[in-house]
């Protein structure tokens, strides 16, 4: 009897320290920051956030950082998946929209590092100078806060419309003071403007819808952004993640100079690094 007893702690001490083997093995794991079992989910938009990203992963698996990369259509989702928990870390957005996201939406999301500056441009299929447009004519723009702002910014600067003064980043087209032509504003979703552009008369595209539909910003635009834009993109993370160890490592190798090179060879300036 008691050699039975005795042979039953043996088993309930071994079991013990194996169940304290183990916990001391998930510290050791969330202590290194190996978000997702290991790897980093990342939701990018397609275009060159998706392209960028690739050669992203394939660096960082040469460093044993694993990268499955989710691409989206659509601006809105993205914070909604990296705030349910579906990403790690999404990689599309400049500052400005993150926060207006947050705003509305109350998501617990921060930026941890810069990414690329994708300068927005204005483009059209029926003229090559804002002198050749109709009075009246419909001027197209993203029907965000964020980039419907930059967009009308991009307007003013180019001289088609005055704001009103201390407008700030986010204007709105009840914020245009002066429009001496007459333009109609038409309000679209940013990824539907460059299938809508032979409705209208210019419209003003972010960079990674127009490469995407095959348009070349610095080429193909008929005004652009100056390259010192502030609306540089970033990448985000849920607050409690912030200082993750995997998402430090990630940083370092997207802000690398080989993604540096790879940015600056590929797109010739329609996309420049933003570190």
């Amino acid at each position: 009897m008691k050699k039975w007893i005795l042979s039953s702690l043996f088993i309930l001490l071994i079991a013990a320290l194996a169940a304290c083997g183990g916990s001391k093995k998930e510290s050791d794991d969330k202590a290194e920051g190996l978000l997702s079992d290991g790897k980093l989910i990342v939701g990018v938009t397609a275009g060159e956030h998706e392209e960028i990203m690739e050669q992203v992963k394939e660096l960082a698996a040469k460093q044993d950082l694993e990268i499955d990369i989710k691409t989206f259509s659509d601006y809105p989702i993205v914070n909604e998946a990296l705030s349910q928990g579906d990403l790690d870390l999404n990689v599309f957005q400049h500052e400005p929209y993150l926060n207006e996201q947050k705003e509305d939406r109350n998501y617990d999301i921060v930026k941890v590092g810069n990414t690329i500056t994708t300068p927005m441009g204005v483009y059209s299929n029926k003229v090559k100078d804002f002198s050749e447009l109709k009075k009246g004519a419909k001027l197209g723009l993203p029907n965000d806060p964020t980039n419907g702002g930059r967009a009308l910014l991009l307007f003013e600067k180019a001289g088609l419309i005055k704001l009103k003064e201390g407008v700030g980043e986010t204007p709105s087209v009840k914020d245009i003071e002066e429009n001496k032509n007459d333009y109609e504003f038409v309000e679209l979703e940013a990824a539907q403007i460059p299938r809508q552009l032979d409705e209208l008369g210019a419209a003003a595209i972010n960079s990674n819808y127009a490469i995407e539909s095959g348009l070349v910003p610095t080429e193909d635009s008929i005004f652009i952004e100056d390259k010192d834009s502030p609306w540089v993109n970033i990448v985000a993370a849920r607050a409690e993640n912030k200082d993750d160890e995997a998402i430090k490592k990630f940083l370092d190798v997207y802000q690398s100079d080989e993604i540096k090179q790879f940015i600056e060879d590929t797109y010739k300036g329609s996309v420049i690094p933003g570190w």
